[in-house]
């Protein structure tokens, strides 16, 4: 059943929205914000009443004898249309994720393999960005340290643009590689594995760090060698005293380097935080799509078959050439639509 109440309750608060920012009152950012936010919803409010309004019409028209035939047609169509529309505003009125429209920082760090580990995570990496730039998003690295065959040790990328956080949540976990090598002659089949984090960005209203929590200290940047070696003490690390965690920002500014040491700083501790209202809310539940846990094994790399495999929601596709090339939309609509099932049956619906 639709909730009529509700769908009244927020078809005025839209018009109260549009009323307010036509008279150029209030916060126009953030009435703007919540104004995008539900123009959708209210979208879909709109066509579920006009089909149950049709519906209604047509059903008055099975009374007269020379209308019913032409009557029962349209009814027979728009009563199949009906379950779509109605699911269609289920999802709609489903809870959103408060960060989903934010950016995102995301971390990749290779997991258990050695160099091949390390080889994968930068092969992740440049995933992320190609399907960055098919969604038309800004990729910055903000920390990056390699290995000598050019693999990732680790990695921090601030990711801006449309839903940046709602497309990349589910992508925290442990990704598996099973392929050979290059450094193998023997052609064995190797398994590796790297760990994904992507954390919704933080402002500094979300999370309030005392100054006296924090230890700073700059080190010497390493560059790439020769002429190019920065050799001042630009480097910076913050080391969060409380909860240990130490972020590190090696760009050439100084003051630059405290701005991004901060900045991911902020999000991690955000993301602790949803986490830990995430596990509160999700304590009785078996399992759950993106819960974000850094040490579930989420999907399956295999090079040999092309396949890769998403274990949470068992899906399996054999592309996986086009998936490394950034074509990950298929993988992301079908992990949403899983999250969005779930939630509808939470609420009943």
């Amino acid at each position: 059943m639709v909730p009529s109440a509700r769908l009244v309750q927020i078809t005025q608060r839209f018009e109260y929205l549009e009323a307010r920012m036509a008279e150029g009152g209030g916060d126009i950012a953030a009435l703007g914000r919540e104004y995008a936010e539900l123009r959708p919803v209210v979208d879909q409010i709109a066509a579920w009443r006009r089909l149950t309004d049709d519906i209604a019409e047509a059903e008055a028209m099975l009374e007269d004898p020379e209308m019913r035939a032409l009557a029962e047609d349209e009814l027979e169509d728009l009563r199949a249309r009906l379950p779509a529309a109605e699911e269609a505003l289920q999802l709609a009125l489903l809870p959103k994720d408060a960060a989903d429209a934010r950016p995102a920082m995301l971390e990749i760090r290779p997991g258990t393999g050695g160099e091949e580990a390390a080889l994968f995570a930068g092969d992740l990496l440049r995933m992320y960005q190609r399907y960055a730039e098919t969604r038309g998003w800004q990729f910055e690295i903000v920390e990056e340290q390699m290995t000598e065959l050019g693999g990732i040790k680790e990695l921090v990328a601030h990711i801006t643009g449309q839903d940046v956080f709602a497309r990349l949540k589910f992508e925290s976990g442990v990704h598996r590689v099973q392929r050979v090598p290059a450094t193998e002659s023997g052609g064995r089949i190797h398994t590796s594995a790297a760990t994904v984090a992507v954390l919704p960005e933080a402002e500094e209203v979300d999370v309030q760090i005392d100054p006296n929590d924090l230890r700073i200290d700059t080190m010497r940047s390493s560059g790439a060698g020769g002429q190019h070696v920065n050799t001042t003490d630009s480097a910076v690390r913050i080391t969060h005293i409380p909860t240990g965690i130490v972020v590190t920002s090696s760009e050439k500014s100084q003051h630059r380097n405290r701005e991004i040491a901060m900045q991911v700083l902020r999000a991690r501790l955000f993301d602790a935080e949803r986490q830990k209202a995430d596990s509160a809310r999700s304590a009785s539940r078996k399992a759950q799509v993106g819960s974000g846990d850094r040490s579930e094994r989420i999907r399956t790399y295999n090079f040999p078959q092309g396949r890769l495999s998403d274990h949470r929601i068992n899906l399996t596709l054999y592309k996986l050439d086009q998936v490394m090339q950034g074509d990950l939309d298929e993988l992301i609509d079908a992990l949403t639509a899983d999250a969005q099932a779930t939630l509808l049956a939470e609420m009943g619906a």
